[in-house]
């Protein structure tokens, strides 16, 4: 699997993309930056992501409003939010990120090596995920193959047990289709 985590940034001033792209450098981690809620949501749409960070404050549509709308879509709802904001004296923005779903909740200034780890785990979390659905994956498609060997062996053994020469020959046909079958 060759898909590479992405990181959802959005905040609607373009140096501090800049910097949080500066940030996630050499992390197995690809930016996609956008400045508004509305960007965000729009890209949500169409790619996956591992985590958001996601300015609180924001012209327009907040942090908040843009967070709702994302916890409420069934495609994303399970994305982890960081709210990362400049107010830091208001403890009320804390708990309102919390409360319409993010796992964590930043000031600025924060440490970046704090956010790289933060964003490392998620960015690990989303790999883990995705490995297991591709193994959930591959064990439902062998257990349809075994489930289609097993009906072909039991038709196979109802022919087998009359007397007529050609169900015989039918018999031997299917259970070498299955047998090819399993080997595919």
């Amino acid at each position: 699997m060759s898909e590479v985590a992405k990181a959802l940034l959005v905040d609607d001033r373009r140096e501090n993309l800049m910097a949080l792209e500066a940030i996630l450098q050499g992390l197995p981690v690809q930016s996609v930056a956008v400045e508004s809620g509305e960007a965000a949501l729009k890209q949500l749409l169409v790619e996956d992501f591992a985590v958001i960070l996601l300015d609180a404050q924001m012209p327009e549509m907040d942090g908040f409003e843009t967070a709702s709308h994302i916890k409420r879509r069934e495609r994303t709802r399970h994305v982890p939010i960081i709210f990362l904001t400049a107010a830091d004296r208001d403890a009320q923005l804390a708990l309102r990120g919390y409360a319409v779903g993010a796992v964590d909740y930043l000031t600025k200034p924060f440490d970046p090596w704090v956010l790289r780890a933060k964003v490392s785990v998620f960015v690990e979390l989303w790999v883990k995920t995705r490995q297991l659905a591709a193994q959930s994956e591959l064990v439902r498609e062998r257990d349809n193959q075994w489930r289609s060997m097993t009906e072909a062996v039991d038709d196979a053994v109802a022919l087998l047990r009359s007397d007529d020469p050609e169900s015989r020959e039918r018999a031997v046909e299917m259970l070498e289709q299955a047998r090819w079958g399993a080997v595919a």
